[in-house]
């Protein structure tokens, strides 16, 4: 099998998009989780300073980083209580996307086992691929999360890495503590790696968002992946780290050694004020997408089956009995709207769409409008 994925589904729905335009229709566009919403001033001013700096235009190596990785880890502890060491427990990334992806090189072999849910980021299933990884894919539960009791035994005593993703990317699902506990424990009891994406960390409508890496004993074998996009609405700029394991960690490291040479000594610096935020600004981001997802929610009612929206800039929706989710979203682009398809997140997604809620509420009223009409 060739490592090279195959061309999503979403360049399809993308040229629709593109063909729309060309011939004038004015289209809401909620088919990318692309924020509407501007970020803090303190990062942007930090880059703006950098820019000007000429000690910052040069290669930036490891002890480049250390700043930026201090930051973070001091930002975890700040949260989670845990004191992480940032010289052999972080590492800095090119976003998240690309710290999974080389991730999985460094901590697997070539026909290895991997296990993630059957929905999910688009990227995992690539990711896969191109680290020429076997998968198995685990049913959702009816709250979105992955249902490990459904994990046969015999698959569990072959995988080497369980890939984990909460708050969830298309559903807005949430686990609890307690779910991240009974992962470690089947991680542990089996000898696996737990890897858990945590971009949306301060998208949770209430409370926060648990860190499985916070658990007794977690650094033994969980790496967790963040990311500056969604936080600080900077995905523009590709930054995020990873915190974890110290073995992986230098695994990855050694991966990324011989492929980049890290981001931008200023992108660093943003990061480094945008970790500096004031814990208000981004509980208020996330009261936003709250109050678009309740609002977008009660617009759909009775048109799509939505999973409770809890945490996260989507709603996952399941659409009528008999309807394409490929070819409603097509449909769509020619009304004025675009949605992503939810077979675009793997086979578990056939049926269903994504809506990023991207645009002020009562855009998204509209949309929701025009969906409507396009199922009756």
């Amino acid at each position: 099998m060739s490592r090279v994925p195959e061309a999503s589904v979403f360049l399809v729905v993308d040229e629709a998009k593109r063909k729309a335009r060309e011939k004038g229709v004015r289209l809401i566009d909620l088919s990318i989780g692309s924020t509407d919403l501007l970020p803090p001033s303190g990062p942007l001013e930090a880059l703006r300073e950098a820019l000007s700096d000429p000690s910052t235009y040069g290669y930036c190596l490891k002890s480049c980083t250390l700043p930026f990785l201090e930051e973070a880890s001091r930002w975890y502890q700040g949260r989670y209580g845990v004191r992480l060491d940032p010289r052999r427990e972080a590492l800095a990334l090119i976003g998240s996307q690309e710290g999974l992806a080389h991730l999985l090189l460094a901590l697997t072999e070539p026909q290895d086992l991997l296990l993630l849910p059957e929905v999910a980021y688009p990227s995992y299933f690539g990711a896969a691929q191109v680290a020429s990884l076997r998968t198995h894919l685990i049913p959702l539960r009816e709250d979105g999360l992955a249902d490990l009791s459904r994990v046969p035994e015999s698959i569990w005593k072959e995988a080497k890495v369980l890939l984990l993703n909460y708050p969830n990317n298309p559903t807005g699902a949430l686990a609890d503590w307690g779910y991240f506990e009974e992962a470690l424990a089947l991680a542990e009891r089996h000898g696996l790696w737990l890897v858990h994406d945590n971009p949306y960390v301060d998208q949770v409508y209430q409370g926060e968002a648990p860190s499985p890496l916070a658990l007794p004993g977690a650094r033994e074998r969980v790496v967790e992946l963040f990311s500056l996009s969604k936080s600080y609405n900077l995905a523009g700029f590709r930054l995020g780290f990873a915190l974890g394991n110290e073995e992986a960690i230098a695994r990855l490291e050694r991966v990324k050694g011989v492929i980049d040479f890290n981001q931008y000594a200023g992108i660093l610096r943003m990061g480094i004020a945008a970790l500096k935020t004031p814990r208000e600004v981004t509980r208020g981001f996330a009261q936003v997408y709250q109050e678009r997802a309740l609002g977008m929610a009660e617009a759909l009612g009775g048109v799509l089956d939505l999973l409770p929206p809890k945490a996260t800039m989507y709603l996952w929706g399941k659409l009528p009995p008999g309807v394409d989710d490929l070819e409603f979203a097509l449909s769509l682009v020619e009304r004025g709207v675009a949605v992503a398809p939810g077979r675009g997140f793997g086979p578990g997604g056939r049926g269903r769409v994504r809506i990023a809620l991207v645009q002020p509420l009562e855009t998204l009223r509209e949309a929701a409008r025009t969906l409507r009409e396009a199922l009756d």
